[in-house]
């Protein structure tokens, strides 16, 4: 399932002199998309994906991951089209914790950018805004194209 996130621009509707509503007014240009993960997708996203992929795994009740999930957001609307956001949330589903203990996930929030289904590298712990862009630039500069795997990596993973 893809999920769009809205940056918000609150717009309150007045009709006749009294207060309606508050909307989110969407502006097409600034629509950005995040990834929501699971095992049935991750081939399709991540796997398989051509470009550099910065995958979030959190779950709700992580104070730090709240914190780190508006930045996030931010982030992906200022950095879309140049590299794909996706989120897997571990606590959703037993086979999302499986696949994140996989992959060497052992705390939240973690961050792990992707190249053609192989990790690059990975960040544990909060990250301020500044210092997630300094990592999202440098990746950029090293893998501004996933290049094609030589072996299957798939049969590797235990």
């Amino acid at each position: 399932m893809k999920v769009y996130y809205l940056p918000t621009m609150i717009l309150r509707i007045f009709f006749k002199g009294l207060y309606i509503s508050t909307l989110s007014q969407t502006i097409g240009s600034l629509i950005m998309e995040i990834v929501d993960l699971n095992p049935a997708n991750w081939d399709e996203e991540v796997a398989r994906s051509s470009i550099l992929t910065l995958v979030y795994f959190w779950h709700t009740q992580c104070p730090w991951c709240r914190k780190l999930t508006p930045i996030f957001e931010k982030v992906a609307s200022e950095y879309s089209g140049k590299i794909k956001f996706a989120r897997l949330n571990i606590l959703e589903s037993p086979s999302n914790q499986e696949l994140a203990a996989n992959l060497g996930v052992m705390s939240t929030p973690t961050l792990m950018f992707f190249c053609g289904g192989r990790p690059l590298m990975q960040v544990v712990g909060f990250m301020a805004e500044e210092d997630l862009k300094k990592a999202l630039d440098e990746m950029l500069g090293k893998y501004r194209t996933c290049l094609r795997q030589s072996t299957d990596l798939r049969g590797y993973i235990v």
